[in-house]
């Protein structure tokens, strides 16, 4: 099977770079990686093959990805999933950091638009169970990753 490119994959492909370059996904890795799959709609049977491009097993379907990089509609939304999901297990790993970092920058998500996110998440904690521990949890991040 061939990946057909598009920018989901390219996006996915690139964030599943930065999780495997030690070698080694985390289970927490592995949540961020299946949620962008998601929103990004790339399809579980090409999960599989990415990890082949990511391995050099198999040929990138990308010669440069400048095409694909850049600010897009629902950017936002894709990043604030995998905050989100980085938030609420128990740590934010180095590793969890380094995927959400290199994210927002292949995005080109600007600071005001993670300003509107991270209020987002304030706003749920009050009606969500997790919220408070999220809080908890962002703030953290935002002082080890400042916009």
């Amino acid at each position: 099977m061939t990946l057909t490119p598009s920018r989901g994959l390219y996006l996915y492909l690139e964030t599943m770079r930065i999780a495997f370059d030690d070698a080694i996904v985390t289970d927490d890795e592995a949540q961020i990686l299946r949620i962008l799959a998601q929103a990004l709609g790339v399809a579980p049977s090409d999960t599989a093959e990415c990890r082949a491009v990511v391995a050099g097993e198999v040929a990138s379907p990308f010669d440069d990805g400048s095409e694909f990089g850049g600010h897009q509609v629902g950017d936002a939304t894709t990043y604030q999933s995998a905050l989100i999901a980085a938030l609420d297990d128990d740590i934010i790993s180095e590793d969890e950091w380094a995927m959400l970092d290199h994210l927002r920058h292949i995005i080109g998500l600007q600071a005001d638009e993670h300003a509107l996110i991270e209020e987002s998440i304030r706003a749920m904690s009050e009606v969500d169970e997790l919220g408070q521990r999220r809080v908890e949890r962002l703030e953290r991040y935002l002082t080890v990753c400042t916009f």
